[in-house]
């Protein structure tokens, strides 16, 4: 029986090796088995912690598992230790890997349920970041996220009472909208003409789609047939230079200012932003914000650049009479910090305006009659407080830095906190968040909310960042500050409640609460990261998502977040690493930032600009650590890279921008920092010839191909996105959707301005509804 048996082994390990190379149907058998081992040895060393060699690092990289290896850049197997070695000397290259293989086959069911799936966990296990700090601030959070939806969606934002931050985000936490959504492009921040879509209030189509046009879309290097610089963008604003706001109206006073850009026959039309709006929807696992980085990880409480605003302060009442300027830092809050961006931009929400702010810190004693206020360098200034707060006499001191800076949140307050939450909306009784705060019942929809802004705060926030009987007066030439008692009359516009002054907190960490829940964790890829065997990927998906893992794509939508510019990619890489091309300089970059050749530098230069502080601070952090700026301005150490980072080298910075995560991306179209493209079709064509610019290299899809990728990314889509049941149900909205006529004719509303066309987006509540068309769809109405 003894010697059977080993006949009958000799055999197999003989037959076999021959069976699979000698034969079509082996050799599939064997490239089959092989792509198996390697998925099973991956999900082995993710589910054991073994050691693994970041491609930053090593130019090599190896999976160890027990006693064998694999070498990913010399595509081969070897053996670690020395009785391995005495085996691969006694058998046959084919012999080790029918060893191999069989060796797997024994493994069995331990690994086979996770074969594919990369090691990665459904996102419903990847903690969401908050700030480990936030209780200092929130007393609430269910409250914050109340008041948070209640402003992230309310048409009073705009100074035209029209746009709100979902303006631009009510699709898929982005935008789908396609006429007058055209900008003509930068370079080195000047306009360029309109070369693509007719022009300003142009329908697009799906003909104008790519920007890029190849003879072959295959072969970057074939005969271009159309090349634009122009984006699409998102409709804003018209161009106005904001005067002051008008408290009890949902109005700024402005003054409209002449286009020269932006016009059909000299009638300005609404402004179109110079990026496309990426989606909101999972945008709490980034680590940074905004396509170049701006938002940082660091909210100051008042503007988008954290810790890089030496002059970011809010006021904190330790008691009622006592006011302390204070500087604050809430990690893991890049959504509050991109939150306090757009009400500030004069394309997006705004009139153009420049306040000049004095850079004075202020401790305010708790007697009634001195103000005791200081400068960053301790210089004291006494102002008196008399009975009247009219008569006062005081000593000023001088702004340390008279350049302007725009500060945004005390004319917002003063604006919003005289007005009803959503009063031009209605709002579903049902609203998964804002059910027990609207006005409607299941019989009647009506609009706003049964609650003010003021009382949505003091519900979310603790006492000390609102509460006091202490006025804060702004020179509004030049931005000097004095404190009296609140008088017995109504407040002027440039006379602030702490509620007022300090809401530019409150509206970026309630934004952020409201965003932090819009996580969309029931895909049919994150049923199969949870249990391959019970939620498999249809067999096309699932040769996407090996496509997805070997060719590439991983290297920048890495982990389960599909991001590597999250927060755990970001701790777990550091905030700067070497790139891992080209293999012989491997040149620093900021994690979750890539250069793949969407358009030239200087269209957009993207991480590669500046962060439009005073002294104009490079975004790119591997470049402020060539500074020596680093830790001054980001609060931290720089990571140590091998090798060393040197300050003269090459940085990836010029024309990179963050990986977006690519859940729903079926749904937010069209694609990249410039909106080039409008299907997912045309995207893999754009990385299956290595780009426009040759920065990738090419991947050789066969059609089919293609269409298992689609097949894929189809695969990250959460139902409840798409047809908006809670949490991703809304109040309802009014958004631009450009002017009556074309790009050659609109009508004049008589102040020079174009007529709007407004489109509905109906209220809807936790069951959701029908849904809003994707981008060039008219599938789905309105």
């Amino acid at each position: 029986m003894v010697i059977t048996a080993i006949i009958i082994l000799v055999v197999l390990f003989t037959s076999l090796p021959i069976y699979l190379l000698l034969t079509s149907r082996g050799r599939f058998l064997l490239k089959s088995a092989v792509t198996k081992v390697k998925q099973a040895i991956q999900s082995l060393v993710d589910k054991l912690k073994l050691p693994l060699f970041d491609y930053h690092k090593s130019d090599h990289k190896v999976v160890s598992l027990s006693n064998f290896s694999f070498d990913i850049k010399r595509r081969g197997w070897r053996f670690n230790s020395g009785h391995s070695s005495r085996l691969v000397s006694k058998l046959s290259k084919t012999t080790t890997i029918a060893v191999v293989i069989i060796a797997a086959v024994i493994a069995g069911n331990t690994v086979s349920a996770q074969v594919t799936t990369g090691g990665l966990v459904p996102l419903s296990k990847v903690g969401v970041p908050k700030p480990t700090n936030l209780a200092e601030f929130v007393k609430d959070e269910k409250a914050a996220i109340a008041l948070g939806k209640s402003l992230f969606w309310d048409m009073q934002l705009g100074f035209d009472g029209i746009q709100s931050c979902a303006s631009c985000h009510f699709h898929a936490g982005a935008d789908s909208r396609s006429k007058n959504q055209i900008n003509p492009g930068l370079v080195d921040t000047t306009f360029t003409t309109f070369t693509n879509g007719g022009g300003p209030n142009n329908q697009l189509t799906a003909l104008d789609y790519p920007f890029h046009k190849l003879a072959d879309p295959n072969d970057r290097t074939s005969n271009v047939v159309f090349d634009t610089n122009d984006v699409t963008g998102s409709e804003g604003v018209f161009r106005a230079k904001f005067q002051d706001v008008v408290p009890g109206s949902d109005k700024d006073k402005v003054t409209f200012e002449k286009d020269d850009v932006f016009n059909v026959n000299g009638t300005n039309v609404r402004r179109v932003t110079p990026r496309n709006s990426p989606t909101v929807i999972n945008a709490v696992f980034n680590f940074r914000n905004f396509w170049n980085g701006l938002a940082q990880n660091n909210f100051n409480g008042v503007s988008p650049l954290g810790l890089r605003d030496p002059n970011a302060y809010v006021l904190k009442a330790t008691k009622p009479r006592r006011l302390e300027d204070v500087q604050v830092k809430l990690n893991n809050s890049s959504l509050a910090s991109q939150a306090v961006g757009p009400p500030l931009n004069a394309f997006e929400t705004a009139g153009e305006n420049t306040v000049i702010i004095a850079p004075l810190r202020a401790d305010l004693s708790e007697t009634e009659d001195k103000v005791t206020v200081s400068d960053s360098k301790g210089q004291v200034i006494d102002t008196q407080l008399t009975s009247d707060p009219e008569k006062q006499s005081k000593k000023t001191l001088a702004p340390k830095d008279p350049k302007p800076l725009k500060r945004f949140g005390r004319k917002l307050g003063k604006k919003l906190l005289a007005l009803q939450p959503l009063a031009k909306q209605i709002v579903a009784y049902d609203d998964s968040v804002l059910g027990s705060l609207t006005k409607s019942s299941a019989k009647s929809a009506k609009k706003g909310l049964n609650k003010s802004y003021e009382a949505l705060i003091k519900d979310a926030f603790k006492s000390e960042w609102w509460q006091s009987n202490i006025i804060v007066r702004i020179n509004q030439d030049t931005g000097e500050r004095t404190f009296v008692r609140k008088p017995q009359r109504f407040l002027k516009t440039n006379e602030y409640t702490l509620m007022e002054y300090n809401f530019s907190l409150y509206f970026g960490l309630a934004i952020q609460a409201y965003e932090s829940t819009l996580v969309s964790d029931n895909t049919p890829f994150d049923k199969f990261l949870s249990n391959p065997k019970i939620y498999p990927l249809a067999d096309q998906q699932q040769k996407g998502w090996n496509l997805f893992q070997g060719n590439g794509c991983i290297a920048c939508h890495g982990g389960s977040e599909l991001t590597l510019a999250s927060v755990s990619s970001v701790a777990q890489r550091g905030r700067i690493a070497r790139a891992p091309f080209p293999p012989t300089t491997k040149p620093p970059e900021d994690t979750g930032f890539f250069r793949i050749g969407v358009r030239p530098d200087a269209d957009d230069p993207g991480l590669g600009g500046n962060d439009g502080s005073n002294d104009n601070n490079p975004l790119s952090e591997a470049r402020l650590a060539q500074q020596g700026k680093f830790e001054a301005l980001l609060g931290e150490k720089p990571p140590t890279l091998n090798p060393p980072l040197n300050s003269t080298e090459s940085v990836i910075a010029d024309g990179a921008f963050k990986a977006p995560g690519l859940r729903n991306v079926e749904l937010t179209a069209p694609y990249f920092h410039n909106g080039g493209q409008a299907t997912l079709e045309q995207v893999i064509d754009f990385y299956n010839r290595g780009g426009d610019l040759g920065f990738l290299g090419p991947l050789g899809l066969k059609p089919e191909d293609k269409q298992a990728l689609v097949a894929f990314l189809k695969a990250l889509t959460d139902e409840r996105v798409r047809y908006e049941k809670a949490p991703f149900d809304h109040p309802q909205l009014f958004v631009p959707n450009g002017h009556p006529g074309d790009s050659t004719y609109v009508t004049d509303d008589g102040t020079g301005k174009a007529t709007d066309s407004l489109l509905e987006i109906p209220a809807v509540g936790q069951n959701g509804g029908k849904g809003t068309p994707n981008f060039l769809a008219t599938s789905i109405e309105y």
